[in-house]
């Protein structure tokens, strides 16, 4: 029997074999996100130039200071100040009565406010503030 003859592969062919395979950029893939990169630097030089101001969330304007048309206070601080009226203990169904807040969105906000610290865990479902 006789064996048949390969064709040879090209070193540039399994080269380029590889780079696919593992997804291995190439110097035209890095050039594009090189300009898209530069792209989004000129749209953030330009949304932010001197003597502009635009309003981001929570009340705060992009140079980071608070505006003074809005006092914004967060879902943490409501919760907060609910606990910190009773001196002994609040309940669980109390603050959401006070806040308006749902179970999950409560939930969240006092695992929050107990893993920083400002509040302590009299029992459960009761808060007292630290």
């Amino acid at each position: 029997m006789a064996t048949k003859k390969r064709k040879q592969v090209s070193f540039d062919a399994m080269v380029k074999f590889f780079m696919r395979y593992y997804n291995i950029p190439t110097k035209k893939d890095i050039d594009k996100l090189m300009n898209k990169m530069d792209h989004l630097e000129k749209l953030i030089k330009a949304s932010t130039a001197p003597g502009k101001s635009r309003r981001v969330a929570g009340g705060r304007t992009a140079r980071g200071k608070t505006s003074s048309k809005t006092s914004a206070t967060t879902a943490s601080d409501m919760a907060l100040e609910v606990i910190k009226r009773f001196k002994k203990g609040v309940g669980f169904a109390e603050i959401q009565v006070r806040t308006g807040f749902e179970d999950k969105k409560l939930r969240n906000v006092i695992f929050r406010l107990h893993k920083i610290g400002k509040i302590v865990r009299k029992s459960r479902g009761v808060y007292i503030a630290s």
